[in-house]
């Protein structure tokens, strides 16, 4: 099992040893001398300690901005602390030196870690027979596990490089690329590769390796690694990238094979024995899903990032009145009406009668949560002029546990959901109807509104089939369904970019819902302002880069347009 921590304890001794005396940190070379050439080649726990290192890059998502979830830096949510980072993104002030998205470095370091373990482990075999017993029945069975193991992780290591890429290109568009361990003695002024090199170069590495990769870490007999990437994870990050090149942002001309292909690769996935029964399948229970070992566990996940247990996410984001909470990030009641009614709507209370994800994912007035109801109105104890409260009249539920003692640190695990099988439905479903429309196949598994519907209707949403019948009206339910479905996982920030909707939903208030009595004594809950956005299209639909960066490469990094 790959734990943060005790990857973090191997970096300590290993990645951390980096000099800072090098111009560019993430390239520099002083951890080469950390370990002498005999004992690399002798020694299994430092070929592993070395393909355990790229893992450490990978961002928690818990905490990307303000050490919480990245929705308030979309349409999802607003953030209750006025001193918030996100706030730069809000009113359109950040730049290319006071980014809060800013990691640039942070995934070259990974980048780094990768091409550090491949050029080091290359000849694996001779070195893991190197002063060791091959002969006897014991020796030689570990070594076969030993060199089974080095050949998934170089797999494993090229699959995390591409990952690392395809996070810089969503951010930066074309970026350097760098496949090897640059010395004191390299050039490191390098310019950027094209957007379509950098997409190419991604789905050349995940098409060299997926064969390579282990299917099923769980069900296969070396269960400890469960945790690491498998195939289905690595065709995934293709998915993605060849998702995002189709995408308005990237394809103004609408390039019919641009959506073939990312569709197709979506359906490798679709495909594919992924899970201990066979194949990926939906998990039915929306808000379990997101809860403790069951994120883990479940057969709807493709790539999960395991975490200790914690309480951190919780104490971000329960309501101020609630002991240990400090209310965080609060959803928006633009995202509130984006779930449709599943019954008839009821005028007196506009929570009834909707999609179940909804009372899953967020807490309402006057709804049951952590063993008492919410009561928002003036005087009531969770009165939104109460210092630090919601500032849209709703609370995330999504992520957190039930009940969890604050006062007392009380900790519960949480494991990253990276890649699920519904987002792979519903990426299929908009790549399909893009290229093929709402029903046709292609001679693929199901059509795009077999892959919405099954999302929906699995237990515990239950919802009712799409019925959009054109790919333009299709095109609306895909991108209303991602916003529910995939509601605080950090999607909703890219959608809007890659789909070029930026630059109509960002640049619209955020809204929230104020709760009164009427003269009859019923609750009325009334609209308004929370929040207005600033978002400039002509340049934020790509991250500036780090102007230091700029700066160092004398003029050789250009910057992106209108930074």
């Amino acid at each position: 099992m790959i734990i943060r921590t005790y990857i973090q304890c191997i970096l300590t001794g290993l990645i951390l040893l980096t000099g800072s005396g090098c111009r560019k940190e993430f390239l520099d070379t002083k951890i080469d001398l950390a370990q002498t050439q005999d004992l690399l080649n002798t020694n299994f726990s430092t070929l592993l300690s070395f393909a355990n290192a790229p893992y450490v890059y990978v961002r928690n998502e818990y905490s990307l901005i303000d050490g919480n979830l990245f929705a308030a830096a979309s349409d999802e949510a607003v953030h209750t602390s006025p001193g918030a980072n996100v706030r730069l993104f809000n009113n359109g002030s950040w730049n290319a030196f006071n980014n809060p998205d800013n990691y640039y470095t942070g995934y070259y370091q990974g980048i780094r870690a990768a091409n550090y373990f491949l050029e080091n482990s290359g000849d694996y075999r001779r070195m893991l027979a190197k002063n060791r017993d091959t002969v006897s029945p014991t020796g030689k069975l570990q070594y076969r596990d030993d060199t089974l193991n080095i050949r998934w992780f170089r797999a494993e290591a090229r699959a995390l490089r591409a990952y690392y890429y395809f996070e810089l290109l969503k951010r930066y568009g074309g970026v350097p690329l760098v496949t090897r361990v640059l010395s004191a003695d390299d050039n490191t002024d390098l310019p950027r590769s094209g957007f379509d090199a950098m997409i190419s170069f991604i789905v050349s590495e995940i098409d060299a390796v997926k064969d390579s990769m282990q299917v099923n870490w769980k069900t296969s007999a070396y269960t400890t690694n469960d945790g690491r990437l498998t195939r289905g994870a690595a065709i995934s990050i293709k998915a993605r990238a060849l998702l995002w090149a189709a995408s308005p942002l990237n394809n103004p001309s609408n390039d019919m094979a641009k959506w073939r292909s990312a569709a197709a690769a979506f359906h490798e996935v679709i495909a594919m024995a992924g899970g201990g029964s066979g194949a990926y399948v939906l998990d039915g229970n929306y808000r379990n899903y997101f809860l403790q070992n069951n994120t883990v566990t479940s057969n709807e996940t493709i790539w999960a990032v395991r975490y200790n247990a914690g309480n951190a996410i919780e104490r971000a984001n329960y309501p101020i009145t609630t002991p240990g909470g400090n209310s965080g990030i609060t959803p928006s009641h633009d995202l509130v009406e984006a779930y449709e009614f599943k019954g008839t709507p009821n005028p007196a209370n506009p929570y009834v009668n909707r999609d179940p994800r909804m009372a899953l994912t967020i807490v309402t007035d006057a709804s049951s949560w952590n063993g008492r109801t919410i009561d928002l109105l003036p005087g009531g104890r969770d009165d939104m002029n109460t210092p630090n409260a919601t500032r849209t009249g709703y609370y995330l539920r999504k992520f957190l546990n039930d009940n969890l003692n604050l006062v007392n640190n009380a900790t519960q695990l949480h494991h990253w959901p990276m890649i699920r099988y519904a987002e792979t439905l519903l990426s299929y479903a908009e790549a399909m109807n893009e290229a093929f429309g709402p029903d046709n196949n292609n001679g693929f598994t199901m059509t795009a509104r077999q892959a919405i519907n099954a999302v929906r209707a699995r237990a515990g949403v239950a919802m009712p089939a799409v019925v959009a019948s054109d790919p333009t009206t299709f095109r609306a339910a895909v991108k209303r369904e991602r916003r529910v479905e995939l509601a605080f996982e950090n999607h909703r920030f890219w959608d809007l970019r890659r789909w070029k909707d930026a630059q109509v939903v960002l640049n619209q208030s955020i809204r929230g819902v104020r709760v009164t009595k009427n003269a009859a004594n019923a609750l009325v809950y009334t609209p308004f302002v929370v929040e207005n956005r600033v978002f400039d299209g002509s340049r934020m639909y790509l991250h500036p880069f780090p102007q230091s960066e700029i700066n160092k490469s004398s003029g050789i990094l250009t910057q992106n347009p209108g930074w």
